[in-house]
């Protein structure tokens, strides 16, 4: 069996399956494989990498400062949606210096767009500990790596196997399901056990030069080829040695997901208007989503609950603020996890009070045309162009 990296033990405690603890469950190639099919596999896979990898900016050279950013964007993200987002922020941040002498407002606005947010805010107080604990270098240390916010196992590997080819393996959804296939793994890769066995996999048929390209070659082979629903499996390196070819098990090879249960929810968003103002809201930095961005404030509207009142109510109880409610401007329709929200906007009048919330962290008064330069989600982005464009308003 192939030797594992080795993490200093401060390393290991940070992740909930150590390294440590993946070599304790044993990696065996299947029945019938010789030692040398492992060599074959990879000499195969690297080959069709350099015939068939995707020119994406990110490849253009291994600085450590672009396979971190691209790698922190990709996570839960299409190469698609990445690439304009990934071009843009290195254009505004060019270097780590640049990035942590930032605003965190800029960062979640240029960021804006792209979703899971917090992976935005780790990113930037990432870059302000390397300035503060290792000069500006990008540390090639896994201890000091894996201390950086935001840096989980995925993270780690990709970093260090790519930029500074030291010998950890990579797994996500991709490469997940290319192992499973070829080596047959019947029960689900993505928990319990599973999870454990997909880590010693990877580990297993890591090679011992172009480390970092062979865990790419692994994810492109998943992105290209081996994909979750019809997978070309004529066109790939691996077709004669995959168990799930061979027996024709890709349709269940990992498990197929369970559908999430869809739950159906009602909100409205409050337009609080005041001497052509309107009152723009900041989530804590601790809120569970879409911390520090800015918003209308908005919140459940119960089926039983009359619409003038839901408005009179979300003001006051998230802003402190007495309002007459006015009319309806939009409904918009978007997704959450397996929450379906219909956020339903609506205008108001501030009649009294000054701005107190036990919700958000800060309330500002700005004009229409001001709420561009606030950053904020997709759905309120929506709200904010429309209460941005000259209409003729109840008020």
């Amino acid at each position: 069996m192939h030797s594992l990296p080795k993490l200093p033990t401060a390393c290991c405690r940070k992740f909930f399956v150590s390294f440590r603890k993946i070599a304790r469950v044993a990696m065996r190639l299947p029945d019938g494989w010789p030692p040398r099919t492992l060599g074959t596999l990879r000499r195969q896979v690297l080959a069709w990498f350099d015939a068939n990898q995707r020119s994406l900016p990110w490849r253009e050279n291994r600085d450590p400062y672009r396979v971190w950013l691209s790698e922190v964007m990709l996570q839960q993200t299409t190469v698609a949606a990445v690439v304009p987002y990934f071009q843009r922020f290195l254009k505004t941040f060019p270097t780590l210096r640049d990035l942590a002498a930032a605003d965190e407002q800029e960062v979640l606005k240029l960021w804006e767009g792209l979703g899971y947010y917090r992976r935005a805010r780790h990113l930037h107080a990432a870059a302000k500990r390397i300035i503060a604990d290792h000069g500006g270098k990008f540390p090639a240390d896994a201890t000091a790596v894996a201390d950086l916010p935001g840096v989980g196992r995925y993270i780690l590997g990709a970093v260090l196997s790519q930029a500074f080819e030291q010998k950890f393996p990579i797994v996500e959804a991709n490469s997940l399901r290319v192992l499973a296939r070829l080596f047959g793994y019947r029960n689900d890769p993505r928990e319990g056990e599973g999870r454990v066995w997909v880590w010693e996999a990877a580990t297993a048929v890591l090679p011992e030069k172009r480390i970092g390209d062979f865990n790419q070659a692994v994810m492109e082979l998943g992105a290209l080829v081996c994909t979750p629903t019809s997978p070309k499996c004529p066109s790939c390196p691996w077709a004669k040695s995959c168990i799930a070819n061979r027996d024709s098990l890709q349709t269940l090879i990992p498990p197929p997901k369970k559908p999430p249960v869809i739950v159906a929810c009602r909100e409205i968003a409050v337009v609080i208007r005041h001497r052509e103002k309107v009152l723009v809201c900041r989530r804590s930095p601790d809120a569970k989503r879409w911390a520090n961005l800015w918003e209308f404030p908005h919140a459940d509207w119960p089926a039983e609950e009359l619409f003038e009142d839901a408005v009179g109510r979300i003001a006051e109880e998230l802003t402190g603020v007495a309002v007459s409610p006015g009319r309806e401007l939009l409904t918009i329709q978007h997704g959450v996890t397996r929450f379906a929200i219909t956020m339903t906007a609506a205008e108001a009048q501030r009649q009294s009070g000054q701005f107190r919330s036990p919700f958000y962290s800060e309330g500002r008064w700005v004009s229409p045309g001001e709420l561009k330069d606030y950053p904020t989600s997709t759905p309120q982005r929506k709200l904010f162009l429309e209460v941005s464009r000259p209409q003729q308003r109840l008020f």
